[in-house]
């Protein structure tokens, strides 16, 4: 169990502001950090909202605090070092919010792990695997014209709910036993993009349809849509590997929370809005 305030870095985001509110539920003071105004940052009651910034370590409001859950919001590790040291020799354990791809790939969470392993702090990570808030990304399409239009319709992952990797994470910093772990979280079962794409169209009332492009095309819109050529590259490699060998289902969030993962369509029930 944590003891002092637990520090939510990334306390606005997906994930995040389901862990701030988790945690009050349990009763945990929490202190939310934010890159903005903090009289801007809509948190619920109860909670201290601190501004402050992983670029700028000395910033980080870590007086009083116990545990940390932390978000890295960078997509490099070169900044981390010093701020996995303040946060160690400060609180006592360290949540961090990874990927799957850190247990397999040089990606900047395997680095930012390696970090906080070789640290003063208790740790655990929460290797998320993709994320169902994702397919956000499709939500202009389907307003608009109800067509998807991407490469790797056949790849196959358990999307999760940020919801979910929020419970688990509430979980790990309330409760003893979490130590060491490496947690990997996924949904409960495999779905295509194309057949997640069938799902968001049951739940909206009106026929969707993935149309297929080639991988150039698609990278093209990466690149388009603010991606970093190696980003791209390394997505849509992996998307046609999945197309081939789908990502295992994880039974971690259940072992966890003792509840199963909420499925990919109780994701979309829960974003219906969105895609409307």
């Amino acid at each position: 169990m944590t003891d002092g305030k637990v520090l939510v870095v990334g306390a606005t985001g997906k994930v995040g502001r389901h862990v701030v509110a988790g945690l009050l539920a349990e009763g945990v003071e929490v202190r939310a950090m934010t890159t903005r105004d903090p009289a801007e940052v809509a948190l619920p009651d109860g909670v201290e909202v601190v501004r402050g910034d992983v670029t700028a370590p000395d910033s980080l409001p870590l007086d009083g605090v116990g545990s940390v859950f932390l978000v890295w919001p960078l997509l490099s590790a070169e900044l981390a070092p010093p701020v996995v040291d303040a946060i160690a020799k400060r609180a006592g354990r360290i949540v961090y919010l990874s990927a799957t791809s850190a247990g397999d790939d040089e990606v900047f969470h395997t680095r930012v792990e390696r970090l906080i392993e070789a640290s003063e702090a208790d740790w655990t990570f929460l290797r998320a695997g993709g994320f169902a808030s994702n397919v956000l990304g499709w939500a202009d399409e389907i307003r608009s014209a109800g067509v998807v239009r991407d490469a790797y319709g056949a790849a196959a992952r358990p999307l999760i709910h940020e919801k979910d990797i929020a419970d688990v994470a509430v979980r790990v910093l309330v409760e003893e036993g979490h130590n060491g772990a490496k947690y990997a979280l996924t949904g409960p079962e495999v779905s295509t993009q194309s057949e997640q794409l069938r799902t968001i169209g049951e739940a909206i009332g009106r026929p969707l349809r993935w149309e297929e492009v080639s991988r150039g095309a698609a990278r093209r819109q990466l690149l388009d849509n603010g991606w970093p050529a190696s980003f791209a590259d390394g997505a849509l490699d992996y998307w046609e590997r999945i197309s081939r060998d789908p990502e295992p289902v994880s039974p971690h969030v259940a072992q966890v929370t003792g509840r199963p993962a909420r499925t990919f369509r109780e994701w979309v029930d829960d974003h219906v809005a969105d895609f409307r």
